[in-house]
């Protein structure tokens, strides 16, 4: 359907009201190619419906890691660094804005914006929530402590003001998301006010955990290895037009640890323990499409299929993250013996895999490369967003709150400028904004992106490294040396920026954290 088509039948179609009810869905840890309708191989059948029946955005940015992200898209605003805080008294959030504009406002899933007064997200808007008030717990039982402790040790599960410490057999926090997500909308769907709702899974974040039966539908998928997965997702990825097939697949990063990371191809065969990781994140991430699935079927069930714009991303690229060497001991010890992915293992995907989820992209989580700051985005409202449309310009998850106002006929009122572009009118098939302008910053690691160039504080050296993101969007060719000038301008502007969101101008990206 060209755009002549879809709107003179959008024309002729009954109109929608002009405040539809919006439903944000968001992955956590998902890769950029992990989707069918992006080229993976995982079973999706339910986004990849979603994308024939909306527009998708191949160039759409996150902030690299969990909370970073989740401040920027609640707030339209970029992280505020320094700060033990996310979400500072001058912030306006989504749900606020839309409950001052008349709607009821829901959240299920993931919150890691603050588990205490005045953080949570009964204090920040939103009428209704139940899900994770920090970032990751056990799939089967929440209330089981991360056998590494620290960061991982889990977070407490709430029901509004109330922490949940009842999960019965068969308990899923996938499926439990899915179920207050679903029983919300058939709640609403029969009220006066249009509504939020706001549904943060916390698949495919670890540990990796998934029903037995999900995980077997798997079973010998990935015993190629990581390097052959990767570039099996980059040959489909060009066939599909998801990337320009001019572009390069990087070499892989090899040098960044050595945990189980450096197996040569022949080494695959019979490693068991290696490609079992792959498949249970697999199997995670189909089940949280059946979830998607479960949420499209109650929005046409009860009617208001129409009124409704569903957008879907994922808060950065796939996780790298593994054990330190200190841990390894205690990690090899408590996963001896038990069922991979089940509700006793503690099992954590590793760079290799990381790198094969963020096909075809360098890096990965924590990183500003593409492959950790590139997510999908799916946009779907029957009638008003073109069906299987491409979008190629950059956008940022900044730009959800000015959407989401002008979609409401809401209004911004934090006392910090608003930094994002609202998206609706190229999510109907619009122009997009001119000359957008990005920065990001995260544990030393930094870039900015204007137009087509591309500055990135990176591993190599640590300096300005320059990419082409026309020409080269897997940033396999750095123009650093010969466009001089660009780099001074974009490394300007960088600091112009970070002086706005107190991001330190120094430091290098060589020790990360685990995350």
């Amino acid at each position: 359907m060209n755009r002549r088509q879809f709107l003179a039948g959008a024309a002729g179609a009954q109109a929608a009201p002009s405040r539809p009810n919006i439903v944000l869905i968001v992955a956590d840890d998902l890769g950029f190619s992990d989707l069918g309708s992006y080229g993976g191989e995982i079973r999706t059948p339910n986004l990849d419906r979603m994308a024939a029946e909306g527009t998708r955005y191949s160039q759409f940015y996150n902030c690299a890691v969990c909370v970073t992200t989740r401040s920027a898209l609640m707030t339209g605003l970029y992280p505020r660094f320094q700060q033990p805080e996310r979400l500072l008294s001058g912030m306006q959030t989504i749900p606020e804005m839309l409950r001052r504009a008349g709607y009821v406002t829901v959240m299920s899933g993931k919150w890691h914006l603050g588990a205490k007064a005045p953080y949570r997200p009964i204090d920040r808007g939103f009428d209704e929530y139940y899900g994770l008030l920090g970032g990751a717990c056990n799939y089967f039982d929440p209330s089981r402590p991360s056998p590494l402790g620290g960061a991982r040790s889990g977070s407490p599960i709430a029901h509004n003001g109330r922490a949940v410490s009842d999960f019965p057999e068969g308990y899923y926090t996938t499926d439990a998301f899915t179920r207050h997500a679903v029983g919300e909308i058939r709640k609403r769907a029969a009220g006066s006010k249009p509504f939020f709702l706001h549904l943060a899974y916390t698949a495919p974040h670890f540990p990796l955990h998934a029903p037995a039966d999900d995980v077997a539908a798997y079973e010998g998928r990935y015993r190629s290895g990581y390097f052959a997965l990767r570039r099996e997702r980059f040959e489909r990825m060009c066939r599909m037009s998801v990337i320009r097939s001019k572009w390069k697949l990087p070499e892989p990063d090899r040098k960044l640890g050595d945990f189980r990371y450096d197996l040569a191809a022949e080494e695959w065969k019979g490693s068991l323990e290696q490609e079992r990781l792959m498949e249970i994140y697999a199997a995670m991430v189909e089940r949280m499409d059946r979830g998607v699935g479960e949420v499209l079927a109650a929005l046409r069930e009860t009617g208001i299929e129409q009124n409704t714009v569903v957008l879907f991303l994922s808060d950065n690229g796939g996780c790298a993250s593994m054990p330190l060497p200190s841990e390894m001991s205690a990690y090899d010890a408590h996963n001896r013996g038990k069922q991979a992915g089940g509700r006793d293992s503690y099992l954590l995907c590793g760079p290799g895999w990381a790198m094969a989820q963020s096909t075809p992209f360098r890096r990965y989580k924590t990183w500003t490369y593409e492959g950790g700051i590139a997510t999908p985005l799916i946009a779907r409202w029957p009638g008003r967003i073109p069906v299987n449309v491409w979008r190629h310009e950059p956008a940022h998850v900044v730009d959800l709150m000015p959407t989401f106002a002008e979609l409401a006929g809401g209004r911004y009122e934090g006392s910090i400028a608003a930094e994002g572009h609202s998206l609706a009118g190229a999510l109907m098939g619009g122009r997009a904004v001119p000359g957008r302008e990005i920065g990001w910053f995260l544990y030393g690691s930094r870039a900015f992106r204007e137009g087509r160039w591309k500055a990135v504080w990176g591993a190599t050296g640590f300096r300005w490294e320059l990419y082409d993101m026309d020409e080269d969007r897997t940033e396999t060719r750095d123009l650093a040396g010969r466009e001089k000038k660009v780099v001074a301008r974009l490394s300007r502007k960088w600091e112009d920026w970070a002086r706005r969101t107190n991001a330190p101008a120094s430091g290098t990206p060589a020790d990360w954290p685990v995350y």
